[in-house]
């Protein structure tokens, strides 16, 4: 018989490992979180360079804003959900935004680029809001948008969930060059640090 979500949680707090993981994987969030407008405000003043992406240069830039945070916030409300009923699940996807985070502010600071020619900027509040209430242009290297999505479809159990949020961040990552929000590396970059992000995680929350 299937236990309740309350249930499964009183016995995954009782686990001392557990609760320790947890708490600092959120006190660790939340740090990056507080410090994200700064860390992002310094980086809009930086110069970097622009680079000659073969591929952008093909595409007639276009506002797909809609599109593109409408599948996010759909399959982030169903991870939510499935959290909220799974505390395992909670805490792997806890520690792999935490990754995911350090990882982009690590590879964002050693990377400078300037935004792409004829960008078009996403207009988003609610994730505008950790970046000091304004569109930010050169947290380039790599893809925050298509790294979410995939990350999201590598925590998810069923397959056909999986597989709708593996589509999703694939479509994302289309989108968000056909806007010249990102360079190309940008968007390939993405998958194989998203997986080692989650591979860390994994063993993390063992």
């Amino acid at each position: 018989m299937k236990q309740s979500a309350t249930i499964l949680w009183k016995q995954a707090w009782q686990q001392k490992l557990f609760k320790q993981k947890l708490l600092l994987g959120l006190f660790v969030l939340l740090v990056i979180l507080s410090q994200y407008s700064f860390f992002f405000k310094n980086i809009e003043t930086r110069q970097g360079i622009v680079l000659n992406d073969w591929l952008l240069q093909k595409i007639t830039p276009a506002d797909l804003s809609l599109f593109i945070f409408t599948p996010i916030w759909f399959i982030t409300v169903l991870v939510v959900i499935r959290c909220i009923n799974n505390p395992k699940m909670f805490l792997l996807f806890l520690w792999c935004y935490v990754f995911l985070n350090i990882s982009r502010i690590i590879t964002i600071s050693l990377v400078p680029l300037n935004p792409p020619q004829g960008l078009i900027p996403l207009i988003d509040p609610i994730t505008n809001i950790f970046y000091g209430g304004k569109f930010i242009s050169k947290d380039l290297f790599y893809s925050g948008h298509t790294s979410t999505l995939f990350l999201m479809g590598l925590c998810l159990q069923k397959k056909i969930e999986k597989l709708i949020a593996f589509i999703a961040s694939m479509a994302i990552g289309i989108m968000v060059l056909m806007q010249h929000v990102h360079y190309s590396i940008d968007v390939l970059a993405a998958f194989p640090f998203t997986y080692l992000v989650f591979i860390a995680a994994k063993k993390v929350t063992k």
